[in-house]
């Protein structure tokens, strides 16, 4: 299918584009506060309000009852600046966490941006999770203020709240009767409706502390990267270069605001850009999607491998029976997209998906497939302009080596110091000094690198896995399950699925007395749903005689998997005892 109305791409020639670019003169496209400073909710909204696109729709939302809900920049402006003046009513101060709980309903977008208006620091949670992961984050980011819905407070939240001493304040969503039932909360829209429509935009600089993004470790608690408002910067750079956004644009990122692509690019890039985003509060249904990229005439798409896999299964009947000329560029993110999810696009859509990669840490889309280059079908792509990237191989003086010959697998780094890179791990210097060796950030994913520039994807370096773009640590699931009384051991692994890249596995040890048996797989898997949530629990549950471990007492993972999956065990010499 030939674009309806043909658009020059924003980066035409790669080469060009990596001599020339800058991340001085990527700043210079933002208008930045009067004082000096920079604040992303001001560069999403308040300048475009201010402007030619006040009229625009900022925000399309498509609710499950079938109508359309729309904001537009000049009333988006205004929503925003309420929620600031909530939490200045409620005497909430600048720098505070303020953490979402929700579906994709217009009060998370104003909840978010809003918070950036403030001067706070907005903290996304994904509404699958359970009420441990939800506390956790709670805990570890010290949240003051909770934005939910009353059905999520009362199963994720209520629970648990007298073990939150720093949430101070649950503003819900909904229903006022039903919200006026549940003691120490108060009704956010009564509260908005309330509040000042000029509340101003905080003094900001490009180094406040905007974002703070969980992302789960091979062990111990979640990690909180923290990002600053400077991050816009990327976030800008890469709308325009990596996605082709155009003033006219009418896009669609399907990631939830609950991870870092539905915060990045599901809500601050488009809205800097200047384009129209569509939100469906909806499920994934493969007719309706391919309904409204027709309907609302999307012109940039980006989603996920595992709903491009899901797409797959539905065949290309449905798109070709939808008229999606409009549809100038598809993307991709979470985890790596396979050749045959690529080439597929040819055949659903006249063109190419378009991988990329990036990060929770790099804030921001890294390498890519451009519009105007030739994709290689499994390949991430070239660098950014403005990011250096390089196969490195540490060393033992703590350094690393870079690897300059083509094809030699190592691990991926990235030359630190572009906008969006994270500014450390919440209460974890250490964790986060660790990720850096010799100026480079080491990303623990390993990958090679072609002669023509193009990066490759090989694979991770810890044990988070990757399960339709979450990432998932083990620890947090098998933690969950060792709090059975049933279970004395427990061991996660991913194992792979076409659909959703991997699944999590769970292999437990049962307690004296305790008997193996479906019964009992369908028990623990149902207990770990209750507290982690569908999309963290275990898919599968293997009863097993005992866990592999080293002499210290850490779960050998990688034997496990190697196991599972018929792959050499590799050196067993930490093993504790004799070959499990």
């Amino acid at each position: 299918m030939p674009d309806a109305q043909p658009v020059a791409p924003n980066l035409d020639d790669y080469d060009d584009a990596c001599r020339r670019f800058t991340w001085a003169q990527a700043r210079t496209a933002l208008r930045g506060l009067p004082d000096g400073g920079l604040n992303m909710a001001y560069e999403a909204v308040g300048r475009h309000a201010a402007g030619a696109r006040a009229t625009q729709v900022a925000l399309r939302f498509l609710r499950r009852d079938g109508t359309v809900h729309d904001l537009t920049y000049a009333a988006l402006a205004v929503e925003i600046a309420r929620f600031a003046g909530v939490l200045t009513s409620l005497g909430v101060s600048p720098g505070s966490a303020v953490f979402v709980l929700a579906d994709r309903v217009p009060e998370l977008y104003i909840a978010a941006l809003g918070t950036l208006w403030h001067g706070g620091v907005f903290a996304p949670l994904f509404s699958a999770f359970g009420p441990e992961p939800i506390a956790s984050r709670l805990t570890l980011g010290e949240g003051r203020v909770l934005v939910t819905t009353p059905a999520y407070y009362r199963a994720k939240v209520q629970p648990m709240r007298a073990a939150l001493p720093s949430l101070t304040q649950v503003l819900l969503i909904g229903d006022a009767a039903e919200i006026a039932a549940l003691p120490d909360t108060k009704d956010l829209r009564a509260l908005l409706a309330a509040a000042p429509t000029d509340t101003a935009v905080a003094s900001t600089t490009a180094d406040t502390l905007a974002l703070l993004h969980f992302t789960s470790g091979t062990t111990g608690r979640p990690k909180g990267a923290m990002h600053v408002h400077g991050a816009v910067v990327a976030h800008a750079a890469t709308g325009r270069l990596v996605l082709d956004l155009h003033d006219d644009d009418v896009f669609w990122c399907t990631a939830d605001p609950g991870w870092v692509t539905g915060t990045s690019y599901g809500i601050v890039a488009p809205l800097v850009c200047g384009v129209t985003s569509i939100i469906d509060e909806g499920d994934f249904d493969a007719a309706r999607w391919y309904q409204v990229l027709e309907t609302q005439r999307v012109t940039v798409w980006y989603t996920s491998p595992t709903a491009i896999r899901m797409l797959i299964r539905a065949g290309t009947a449905l798109p070709k029976a939808r008229d999606l000329r409009a549809l100038r560029f598809v993307a991709s993110v979470g985890e790596p997209l396979n050749a045959d999810a690529v080439v597929w696009g040819v055949d659903a859509f006249g063109q190419p998906i378009h991988d990329n990669w990036w990060q929770t840490e790099t804030g921001g889309i890294m390498i890519a497939n451009y519009r105007a280059m030739a994709v290689r079908p499994g390949s991430m792509g070239r660098p950014l302009p403005g990011i250096e990237a390089a196969i490195v191989h540490r060393v033992a003086s703590g350094g690393v080596a870079v690897e300059t010959a083509p094809g030699v697998q190592g691990e991926l780094a990235l030359r630190a110091g572009w906008p969006s890179m994270f500014r450390g791990y919440l209460h974890d210097e250490a964790r986060y000094a660790a990720c850096f060796a010799d100026g480079w950030y080491l990303t623990g994913d390993h990958a090679r690198r072609d002669a023509d520039g193009y990066f490759w994807f090989v694979g991770r370096a810890d044990d988070v896995i990757k399960s339709s773009g979450h990432l998932i640590g083990p620890f947090e699931v098998e933690s969950a399950l060792l709090a059975h009384p049933a279970v004395a051991e427990a061991a996660v692994i991913g194992v792979p699925d076409p659909m959703a890249g991997e699944l999590v596995k769970a292999f437990v040890v049962l307690k004296p007395g305790e008997t193996a048996s479906d019964a009992m797989a369908n028990t623990l898997r149902g207990f770990a749903r209750t507290r982690l949530g569908a999309a963290v629990a275990p898919k599968t549950i293997a009863f097993v005689a005992g866990i592999p471990k080293t002499r210290s007492g850490k779960i050998l993972r990688r034997l496990l998997k190697a196991r599972e999956l018929g792959l050499p065990e590799g050196d067993l010499s930490t093993l504790e005892g004799p070959s499990q």
